[in-house]
């Protein structure tokens, strides 16, 4: 099993970035998880439909309107991932959307049946390479819950 492990936002956008610094966070602390890649996927592209089309299960790390406290962190697996996505109307600051990204995706039938989001509340988004305090201590515990999940996925 191959699993992508899709880390998205803007580095310079302080907590837009939170997917963007957990793909490092997963590369500096568990470089050698077996049949995972790592993919930082910027403010999301086309091309990153390759890279879904050669993964059997997805995961996807990245700030997420929740509606929560700050560096809450949201769970979302298969459908509950699709719902999520189909309701979120606001407009990104990525090229294109995930959204679009899993549609392209499942339009070519080429959708992983495992995916997943894990979406972090941001506090601000404006200018500045580093996370706020709390979307930064947020990091590490939704990196383990990504390996978790890759774990789940895998028995």
């Amino acid at each position: 099993m191959t699993v992508l492990i899709l880390g998205i936002g803007n580095n310079l956008l302080t907590d837009e970035g939170a997917g963007i610094h957990a793909i490092r966070y997963l590369e500096k602390h568990h470089p050698d998880s077996k049949g995972v890649r790592y993919v930082d996927g910027g403010t999301i592209g086309f091309p990153l439909a390759g890279e879904i089309a050669q993964s059997d299960s997805l995961i996807v790390i990245d700030a997420a309107e929740l509606n929560a406290d700050v560096g809450e962190i949201g769970f979302f697996e298969g459908e509950s991932m699709d719902d999520y996505l189909g309701k979120q109307r606001k407009s990104s600051v990525h090229e294109v959307g995930l959204r679009d990204l899993l549609s392209t995706s499942q339009l070519l039938d080429e959708l992983p049946k495992n995916r997943a989001l894990l979406g972090i509340q941001p506090k601000t988004l404006s200018w500045g390479e580093e996370p706020t305090e709390a979307v930064a201590a947020a990091i590490p515990i939704a990196c383990q819950m990504a390996l978790d999940l890759v774990e789940r996925w895998s028995r």
